[in-house]
């Protein structure tokens, strides 16, 4: 009954909602050779899409495709990221984990010593190897006896248990999304520190409506380049931070970094150190487009060793620096409003180029695993035959970028927030591997209680 019910919405949907739309301008454009253009009907001259997505991935590697079939090959990868259009090198890998992991977060590492002192410092050295091994262990999911049998995480849970990829899948969009709210948190965060005539949630809708543009992205190139610029600026505010730091070396006392435990704290710190480190859902990607995959395993482990020294260091110094006024996000902690100006909105502008990769990432997911054409997914594809959006699916972009806006208003507290989330996101992916589903039920129930509590006094 349940069935038919979900099967009768899924007929609606694809014939009132999910529909052809304004096609009809453009239907001379039958015979255009896409992986968009599919007839429901199954006409002559079109080619039915295979029954399942592994069917797909499967074909790419036993048959020669057909000239049409290409990019829907290239298109139906499960992380939501193209391939890339050739291999790259073991630096190149690193590179990209390197800023997945030494992202904009890292400006709350500072707080986390604040906080959990010692405790903290020790998180950032062991949620770095413990995150290396289960990347290790997940890749080595992949293959058995040494030949290449999966491509994503999805493939490997429903390996592990049919119909547990679902799973994997929501936590992978729970992880992206959860990025792109934090970012605007983040955003807002610091432009109120900048100009505090205007509040939290109107410096929110305002950045809200500078990334509506997001939902035209469709172009990994320009995903790419907004990812280079993103890079930059992280590297500048880093150093601008750094040199600052160092100037009050003299001032710098190593006993205010205390010992001191609190339980209730401590998860939420560790979730913090753990959001900061997943770059999981992008290894299976880099991993299948290196040169070398041999090499993966040493790339990994170099790239965590420089992120788990660069993350101590950037933490110690930024709380020995500003002790007790330690704020948030580091840069707030400045004395000079100026300066800190500055600082701000340089860092305001890598988070505004920072939201397009995990949203384009997130949007990709979704439209592999539900808007590539019925039957291969529930609905109809969301590419006219000429490949451009339908406005439905324009749409359903804008929703989700306001989605993201309405949970950021919701729980506007950042550390929080990325507590709360890396107990979630990151625990799924290693501390039930490493140390068991206690671990990660103790730290989301910790987390959310903390976020609970930042939400009853900010009432109160």
């Amino acid at each position: 009954m349940a069935s038919n019910r979900f099967q009768n919405l899924q007929n609606w949907t694809n014939k009132h909602v999910f529909s052809n739309s304004l096609d009809y301008w453009n239907q001379e454009l039958h015979d255009v050779p896409s992986y968009q253009n599919q007839s429901a009907t199954g006409g002559e001259g079109s080619n039915p899409p295979p029954d399942r997505l592994e069917t797909i991935e499967e074909s790419s590697v036993t048959e020669q495709p057909q000239p049409e079939d290409t990019p829907k090959q290239e298109l139906a990868e499960d992380d939501g990221h193209g391939a890339s259009s050739e291999p790259i090198s073991a630096l190149q890998a690193a590179w990209n984990v390197t800023n997945a992991i030494q992202g904009m977060f890292i400006v709350g590492l500072p707080i986390a010593v604040k906080i959990g002192g010692w405790w903290s410092v020790g998180a950032m050295i062991a949620v770095a190897y413990i995150c290396y091994w289960t990347g290790v262990l997940l890749i080595e999911c992949l293959y058995e006896d040494g030949v290449k049998k999966r491509k994503t995480y999805r493939e490997i849970a429903d390996f592990y248990k049919p119909g547990f990829g679902k799973w994997v899948l929501a936590a992978q969009l729970t992880e992206l999304l959860s990025t792109c709210i934090i970012y605007l948190v983040l955003a807002a965060d610091l432009l109120q520190s900048c100009f505090p005539s205007v509040d939290k949630p109107g410096w929110m809708m305002i950045v809200s409506a500078s990334l509506l543009t997001c939902s035209f992205l469709d172009d990994l190139q320009i995903v790419s380049r907004l990812s280079f610029f993103n890079a930059i600026s992280h590297l500048i505010v880093n150093l601008i931070m750094l040199i600052y730091c160092l100037s009050f070396v003299s001032q710098w006392s190593f006993s205010s970094i205390t010992f001191a435990l609190n339980i209730n704290t401590l998860p939420t710190i560790v979730g913090m150190v753990v959001f900061g480190y997943t770059s999981h859902i992008f290894l299976p990607n880099l991993e299948g487009n290196m040169k070398n995959p041999s090499e993966f395993n040493m790339m990994l482990k170099w790239s965590h060793i420089a992120a788990a020294i660069f993350k101590v260091v950037f933490g110690m110094l930024g709380f020995l620096t500003f002790g007790e006024l330690t704020q948030q996000e580091i840069s707030n902690s400045l004395p000079n409003q100026s300066f800190k100006i500055l600082v701000n909105l340089i860092l305001v502008v890598k988070a505004l180029l920072s939201y397009p990769l995990p949203f384009y990432a997130a949007v990709q997911l979704l439209k592999n695993n539900l808007f590539l054409g019925y039957p291969q997914t529930p609905f109809t594809s969301c590419y006219s035959p000429d490949k451009s959006l339908r406005e439905w699916a324009v749409t359903l972009r804008i929703i989700l970028v306001l989605f993201t806006l309405f949970v950021a208003l919701s729980v506007p507290y950042l550390v929080e927030l990325m507590g709360l989330v890396g107990n979630i996101t990151g625990d799924f992916d290693q501390a039930i591997i490493t140390m068991g589903c206690s671990v990660c039920i103790s730290g989301v129930y910790f987390s959310s209680m903390e976020l609970l509590r930042a939400i009853n006094s900010a009432d109160s």
